[in-house]
This record gives C-alpha cells, sequence and structure tokens, in this order.
C-alpha cells in the first residue's frame, strides 16, 4: 500500500506490505509500535504510526502516514484509557459513566503503553476517577489536566410518569367540563323544583 514517512527532512513516498505492517501494529505495542522502516536501498529509520486511511466498503487500510523519530528523543502521543474491574457502585444500583478515553502523554518511542488501565472496583455511588489516579510506567508523563475526571458512578435518574398524549388530555378536559356543566343543571333543576316561601 502507498504511504509517506514524515521526518526531519522532506516527506519521502513510500511502498509498505499490508501483511507485513498489520503484523507489526499487532504486537504488545499495538498502534505505538515502532517501526524499521528501510529506504534507499537498506537506509533504517525508525518510525510510528501517525495516521491511515481505510477503504469505506472493504474495511482495509489504503494509505498510511508515518513519522520519523528518533529513539533518544521522546515523544508526544493519545494513550487510550481503559477501565478494569467492576465497580462497586453499579451492584448498588448506580451507573458507571467512562468519562475521558485518552490522554496525551510524552516519553521515548519504545516505552509509550498501547494503553493504561483503571482499576474501577473499588468504585461507590457519588465517587469518581481522576487522571491523577491512573498508574503510569516509568519515564511516562502525563500532559493533560490531573484533575480531568476519567471515570464516575451516579445514581440512576428517576423515571417521570409519563405525560398524557394530546389526544388523551383533550378527551380528560372535555369529560371535565361535561361533568361541570352537569353538576351545574341538577343544581338548577333542584333550585327550581323547591316550594316557594310566603
Amino acid at each position: 500500500m502507498p504511504g509517506v514517512l514524515y521526518g526531519r527532512e522532506a516527506p519521502v513516498a513510500i511502498s509498505v506490505g499490508e501483511r507485513d505492517l498489520r503484523a507489526a501494529l499487532t504486537t504488545s505495542a499495538g498502534s505505538h509500535a515502532v517501526l524499521d522502516v528501510e529506504i534507499d536501498g537498506g537506509k533504517q529509520h525508525s518510525a510510528i504510526l501517525k495516521e491511515f486511511q481505510r477503504d469505506p466498503v472493504r474495511g482495509a487500510i489504503t494509505h498510511v502516514d508515518l513519522q520519523e523519530v528518533r529513539l533518544d528523543q521522546p515523544i508526544h502521543s493519545a494513550v487510550a484509557i481503559t477501565l478494569a474491574g467492576d465497580a462497586a457502585g453499579v451492584k448498588e444500583g448506580g451507573v458507571l459513566s467512562h468519562v475521558t478515553t485518552e490522554v496525551n502523554v510524552e516519553g521515548l518511542p519504545l516505552e509509550i503503553p498501547q494503553h493504561l488501565e483503571l482499576d474501577v472496583s473499588g468504585m461507590h455511588i457519588g465517587e469518581s476517577i481522576r487522571l491523577a489516579d491512573l498508574v503510569v510506567p516509568d519515564g511516562i508523563t502525563v500532559l493533560d489536566d490531573l484533575d480531568a475526571v476519567v471515570a464516575t458512578v451516579t445514581q440512576p435518574s428517576r423515571e417521570e410518569a409519563p405525560e398524557p398524549a394530546e389526544g388523551e388530555a383533550a378527551a380528560e378536559a372535555v369529560a371535565e367540563g361535561e361533568a361541570a356543566a352537569t353538576a351545574v343543571a341538577d343544581a338548577e333543576i333542584a333550585e327550581s323544583e323547591a316550594p316557594e316561601e310566603d
């Protein structure tokens, strides 16, 4: 498949075997794997996946953009946050919400993790976990606001009684009006039939 290698110099058009790329990206490092790209008859370039495009129908990757990196210089990358465990608050009837799904980090290319895991098993209703609670590997720095909420457990919202449909409401109003009119008529009849006083 065609691709472009972006680096310290001008971008270079490259061609990548889809099987080779898929094999490299299914290692433990996932999409953060450092790839060895060979250009100009054997010159090696370390690179990471920057972006890719897929065929909208078949889903196959049709183009890749790679970013050249130096293994001794830190890079910035977005890493997925996954939730582990069953929150105690869910067993209590609460609802677990995953608010922040990824975090921006800095680290050496070979040390960037595929994802960061957050244990939510100790969360009860009304509690939340923030980025500051993430356990990150040595050498990795979180760049985002550490006060940002990652997950919360809240009380489920109460269901309100449904309002009657427009037709039902109109029928109820008519029935109430008829009942009131009948009561007035009955009162008038009773008053006219009452014996007159001398």
